[in-house]
């Protein structure tokens, strides 16, 4: 996996942060090289924080972490897609996701149709 850090002046790249499990993207922050190595190696997601000029992990505080599932890089190798699982709400207020929307599937009804559909049979 190559990212290309050089890309923006600040050597940050956006990183997309989903539920693994539901797909609901969770919220977006930065990362710089360093953020990625300590995330692969803590298997924690960690950003480099613009406002504290420092790596913090998400939770480090909290104890809602984003346990690390996948790492995707784009097309253009300067955004990352962070496939997670969540400990508790992952936005500070509170929510879910910085979006303040429920992290729940959008296509639930057709897991459980299909969960009901193989248990009858």
């Amino acid at each position: 996996m190559t990212v290309d850090f050089s890309k923006y002046a600040d050597g940050l790249v956006p990183a997309i942060i989903q539920d693994e499990n539901t797909s609901k993207v969770l919220m977006l922050g930065f990362m710089n090289e360093e953020a990625l190595a300590k995330t692969k190696e803590l298997q924690k997601v960690t950003f480099f924080s613009r406002s504290k000029s420092r790596l913090w992990t998400k939770g480090e505080e909290s104890g809602n972490y984003l346990l690390l599932k996948d790492i995707k890089v784009d097309c253009d190798n300067d955004t990352l897609l962070i496939k997670v699982n969540p400990i508790g709400p992952t936005c500070h207020t509170g929510a879910d996701t910085c979006w303040n929307e429920t992290n729940v599937s959008d296509n639930f009804l057709l897991q459980l149709e299909s969960i009901i559909a193989d248990r009858k049979n």
